[in-house]
């Protein structure tokens, strides 16, 4: 799923783009991304883009006369900017803007079909959309330590809930966590000020250099490869590759639809962490140390 650096950078991509504009025609092409009826899509069409927003995963095309297309990408979720005249991927376009200087398209791969498209009017209607989670760019160390203290989570999941912090998913989590040197499954109330500080310190530093990093590979152009792997990750995606800090093999945790990793080296005092579904297989054969493994 595309987060705050990849989000930030389309954000960027679009306003040079589109900014002024104004959309000439949507077309939804595939008619379960559209998850609103009133007002209806055709109110869109005619109005100026006045603004470019991120609301936590969430993009938003502000509208002349308080009309806002919000876009969620979800995990296949992608865009890309086509050449006037230019027709988008058949087979894997929900939707399409049309502006005089080209098109938007708006594609998901696969056939899970989560991606979404909403038109709504005024701004408590967009705040309908806002979890309320904390930009950490531009949030204070004060704030930092009083949100995340605010339930008793670990760390992975705290980093990745909407209603705490915004923009932060997966991916990053997991490079933020190998950064400041922390266990995923480490509760937030038991950190002490000098590991929150570490913390706050490595979820900037992590967002912004990555942010930094996708801006130069755009280079001006509209950002293409968007993916939440890529092999300059710490560990993210890297299970069993050598982790750039230490070298021992990156370390995993599966539940469900995702997965952890961490380096038990730099993260755990060298503890590798079990993994319910693997741990349960191996039982007592399941290492319970990096040495052991």
């Amino acid at each position: 799923m595309p987060e705050l650096p990849d989000l930030t950078v389309y954000r960027e991509a679009l306003a040079a783009r589109i900014l002024g504009q104004t959309l000439l025609h949507v077309r939804v092409r595939n008619p379960f991304v559209l998850r609103t009826a009133v007002p209806p899509i055709a109110e869109a069409e005619g109005r100026r883009v006045v603004g470019l927003r991120r609301l936590g995963k969430r993009i938003v095309l502000a509208l002349e006369d308080g009309r806002f297309l919000v876009l969620h990408l979800m995990v296949a979720g992608r865009l890309r900017w086509l050449a006037a005249g230019k027709a988008p991927p058949a087979r894997i376009t929900l939707a399409s803007f049309e502006f005089e200087r080209g098109t938007l398209a708006f594609t998901e791969a696969g056939t899970k079909r989560r991606a979404s498209l909403h038109l709504v009017h005024g701004e408590a209607a967009l705040a309908a959309f806002d979890a309320g989670g904390l930009d950490v760019m531009s949030a204070s160390d004060e704030d930092f330590r009083a949100r995340l203290l605010r339930e008793n989570h670990t760390l992975k999941r705290a980093l990745t809930e909407p209603r705490l912090f915004s923009g932060i998913g997966n991916a990053y989590s997991d490079e933020i966590l190998h950064r400041a040197r922390l266990s995923p499954l480490t509760l937030t109330q038991k950190l002490d000020d000098g590991k929150i500080a570490r913390l706050f310190k490595a979820t900037r530093d992590v967002l912004a250099e990555w942010t930094a990093r996708l801006r130069a590979e755009a280079a001006g152009e509209f950002p293409q490869r968007v993916t939440a792997f890529r092999p300059e990750m710490a560990v993210h995606g890297r299970f069993g590759q050598p982790c750039p800090a230490c070298g021992a093999p990156v370390q995993r945790i599966v539940y469900a639809e995702n997965e952890s990793n961490y380096c038990a080296r730099c993260q755990t005092g060298g503890v590798i962490l079990a993994d319910r579904a693997l741990s349960r297989l191996l039982h007592k054969s399941f290492p319970r140390a990096l040495d052991d493994a």
